[in-house]
């Protein structure tokens, strides 16, 4: 046992002097190199001028789709635009109210679109054709792994 605890000695001395040795010869050479000589005031430049970023923020972009008129300020008429299309497009007779039919518009649709014996009531089949479809990113085509131990 006292001649592996002497190897393993031995062992850790030699390698703790190999690193001495190793960090004492890489100090004598600068790792780091020499700045490029600066090109001239006066000289020609190799690399034009990056473009510069927009300065607008994702706010800023949103406010200026609502700020119609470009004043920087946002009127309740120019903030309540976009509402007001989506509230003709469900006030289907035009008269300024809307009645839970009109509102109710696509669901009702949906209803009869999936009530396909007429009977007024879904049955558990046809309730399943209501679902919602997520549309979901397609997977790319991947070639077969092949492995080793497969004979074809």
């Amino acid at each position: 046992m006292g001649r592996f605890l002497a190897g393993v000695a031995s062992a850790m001395l030699l390698m703790a002097a190999g690193l001495l040795f190793w960090k004492s010869d890489a100090g004598a050479e600068n790792p780091i190199p020499p700045p490029p000589a600066a090109v001239g005031a006066a000289g020609p430049s190799l690399l034009a001028d990056p473009p510069a970023a927009s300065e607008k923020t994702r706010e800023e972009k949103r406010f200026g789709r609502y700020d119609k008129d470009k004043d920087g300020a946002i009127t309740r008429d120019e903030y309540l635009a976009s509402r007001r299309k989506a509230y003709a497009k469900l006030d289907t007779n035009g008269d300024g109210r809307l009645s839970f039919e009109e509102w109710s518009t696509k669901t009702t649709g949906k209803f009869a679109t999936a009530d396909a014996d007429r009977s007024g009531i879904l049955t558990p089949a046809e309730f399943a054709t209501t679902r919602v479809v997520r549309k979901s990113k397609p997977r790319p085509e991947c070639p077969p792994v092949r492995r080793e131990d497969d004979d074809g």
